[in-house]
């Protein structure tokens, strides 16, 4: 019995062994998850700021944009008004036909526009082009009639003077529209970017959970074959005690039962000598 459980104390052993290997491994590894999910969540941490900072510029940009076409449409609409008193005094006076000059201007701008902003054929680019190119030429003749008249002179130069303030500030309208749009799609691709870096991390994570878990477990397999080894221990050591007390009980039966045989033959008048004496002393009976 003591022989199968000092085997059964060995085998345990050995599983305590393979049950720490692997929980120092398991606990490596997933060490090795927990770095790689902290560094993924600070550079999800730095894209999202990153992506704040880009959102700050745009709203920036949309904000001037805001601005610039308020002032745009109050220089425009102060040019219309010019405009009409021109076109009040041209008919006035009957000068350069029934046109209206600020439905030549109005024109002109919407077709400027148009070939800014579309994409065309370069049949149809070209015909426009050379619509524009009338346009002008014909807003340019008229202009110039009209200039001879002193007071449209006067009218004509102040509304030139409003429109470029117009063109002006629309152009920053159309420089920021571009810039917020930029920095508008900068911002979506860098959320996006810090999305599949957070998913990332995650799965990390989930792993990191995964391997400490199973570490977890590992260690109580450890801490369980330790109990049960100190528990065999225990066993073994009463048995082994027990047994030596047996022996030491043979021993001393064998020595009493020895003592008495010398006492026997003693008392039948054999005599003694220093070694049946010795005998008798160690077992106690005299």
């Amino acid at each position: 019995m003591l022989a199968e459980l000092e085997e059964k104390k060995a085998r345990l052993k050995q599983q305590a062994v393979d049950y720490k290997e692997s929980r120092s491994q398991l606990n490596a590894e997933a060490s090795k998850w927990a770095a790689e999910r902290n560094e993924l969540n600070k550079k999800t941490k730095e894209l999202i700021d990153q992506a704040q900072e880009l959102k700050t510029l745009r709203d920036e940009y949309n904000k001037n944009v805001a601005e610039a076409k308020l002032k745009r449409d109050e220089y425009n609409e102060k040019t219309n008004d010019f405009y009409a008193q021109i076109d009040e005094i041209r008919k006035k006076h009957n000068l350069t036909g029934d046109r209206s000059i600020r439905g030549l201007r109005r024109e002109i701008d919407h077709m400027e526009f148009k070939q800014q902003t579309e994409v065309l054929s370069p049949d149809k680019e070209k015909q426009l082009v050379e619509k524009i190119s009338a346009l002008r030429a014909e807003f340019k003749t008229r202009k110039e009639q009209m200039e001879k008249n002193e007071v449209l002179r006067d009218l004509l130069d102040e509304a030139q003077k409003l429109r470029d303030q117009a063109s002006e500030y629309h152009d920053l309208v159309t420089k920021s529209a571009e810039l917020a749009q930029e920095y508008h799609d900068k911002m979506i691709a860098t959320f996006k970017e810090a999305d599949q870096v957070r998913a990332a991390a995650d799965a990390a994570h989930r792993e990191f959970v995964k391997a400490q878990e199973a570490a977890d477990k590992q260690h109580r397999e450890f801490i369980r074959t330790q109990r049960e080894i100190r528990d065999f221990d225990k066993i073994i050591t009463g048995l082994r005690k027990k047994n030596r007390e047996k022996r030491e009980d043979k021993v001393k039966a064998e020595v009493r039962k020895e003592a008495e045989e010398i006492l026997t033959q003693f008392r039948q008048g054999e005599k003694l000598d220093t070694a049946d004496l010795l005998r008798l002393q160690r077992s106690g009976l005299v």
